[in-house]
């Protein structure tokens, strides 16, 4: 018996030293080694003859040994594998096909029928009740991750280990007796971890809703305010252009008929309130030209402007003479970092306010000229009609 267990164990260790693809860290020679082990720890406590514990222990040595060559269908390289090792070593035939049933209950959702196969899928299953689940199923989600059969996220792992946990049962008599409380401790566990992960999610997604609404609130902020801005200087320039029009009109009705009168000497008393009224109307004029007339800027900036966040890269005067491509990197550059395009945002949004500031200003003169020009113009016409006529 300990001739062919011996030799068993260091063609399995062989094999998987030599043959053993390095990304499967769970199905190794360690997890054979565990399953022998506990089906060791199940034997002693049944009636079995010398023969039935050396096909279980048999078993539990090839029963992984398919890994060598594939996952896929790895139970069945295993009974071949075991199939070819024993009959080189002239092992019984009837033996044989019971070590290779044995193998052959270890697939996934099985059911074993004999002692030997509820002993040996026990044994396969034993991690379930082991104070090290956790870190041994991790080793078993790195291999599926290694090997590309499926990448898990955290709750997607627990909720499939509870549901392992639920279809799985023990079937041997040592094995609900030893290691359900182990196994009903695991899954408690497993359950608490997924509610306070789930927690965590439902926690993170309020408040990444927050953080949306927060976001959404600012971007209506800004959208509303550039708007109201934008109206309000577009009435600014209206009102100029207004008083630009209505000046020249005066201007030019003045030239062409009040000038006109001063060939009579007994007009002359019209030339000083016509030249005040002239000064007044140009100056109106000139004001409305610089509430209106567009600055122009450099149209250039450098990639040490956008690394300092100096530059507003949502105003054309800043890039308008750029290249394209440049323009592109800067605007990466700010919609990658949200402060700086805050910073931005914020910025134009200021400059906005401080135009609308000159321009109103500007006007607010330019109306009040315009108004005591007229005022002015009549007081003088009427002392110079009464005085110098």
């Amino acid at each position: 018996m300990d001739s062919i267990l011996k030799k068993a164990e260091t063609f399995v260790l062989n094999s998987f030293n030599d043959n053993l693809n390095p990304n499967y860290v769970y199905h190794n020679f360690c997890h054979t080694q565990f399953v022998v082990s506990k089906i060791k720890e199940i034997i002693q406590d049944e009636n079995l003859t010398e023969t039935e514990e050396e096909i279980l222990l048999l078993a539990g040595w090839f029963h992984d040994i398919g890994y060598t060559i594939n996952s896929k269908k790895h139970e069945d390289h295993s009974i071949t594998i075991a199939k070819e090792f024993l009959t080189q070593n002239e092992y019984s035939k009837k033996n044989t096909e019971t070590v290779m049933a044995c193998i052959a209950t270890t697939k996934l959702n099985e059911k074993p029928t004999s002692l030997l196969e509820k002993i040996i899928q026990d044994a396969d299953y034993s991690h379930l009740a082991s104070v090290n689940y956790l870190k041994i199923s991790n080793q078993l989600r790195t291999e599926f991750e290694n090997t590309g059969c499926r990448i898990y996220s955290d709750q997607e792992w627990l909720e499939e280990n509870i549901s392992v946990f639920n279809r799985h049962k023990y079937y041997s008599k040592y094995a609900n007796l030893n290691w359900n409380s182990a196994k009903n401790e695991n899954l408690i566990l497993l359950k608490k971890d997924l509610k306070r992960l789930s927690k965590k999610d439902k926690e993170s997604s309020k408040n990444i809703l927050k953080d949306n609404k927060s976001e959404k609130s600012i971007e209506t902020l800004f959208k509303l305010t550039s708007a109201n801005h934008l109206k309000l200087s577009y009435i600014a320039d209206r009102k100029a252009n207004i008083l630009l029009s209505v000046n020249a009109i005066i201007l030019s009705i003045t030239l062409s008929r009040l000038i006109s009168k001063f060939d009579n000497p007994s007009n002359y008393f019209l030339v000083y309130p016509v030249i005040i009224f002239v000064v007044f109307t140009v100056i109106s004029i000139i004001l409305s030209v610089i509430v209106t007339r567009p600055n122009i800027t450099s149209g250039k900036f450098t990639k040490e402007d956008v690394a300092n966040k100096e530059v507003n890269l949502l105003f054309f005067g800043n890039f308008h003479q750029m290249e394209l491509n440049e323009f592109k990197d800067g605007l990466k550059e700010m919609i990658n970092d949200k402060e700086y395009m805050f910073t931005s945002m914020t910025r134009d949004l200021y400059f906005l306010g401080k135009v609308l500031d000159r321009k109103y200003k500007i006007l607010r003169w330019n109306y009040n000229i315009f108004m005591f020009g007229i005022i002015i113009s009549l007081v003088a016409f009427a002392i110079s009609y009464k005085f110098l006529r």
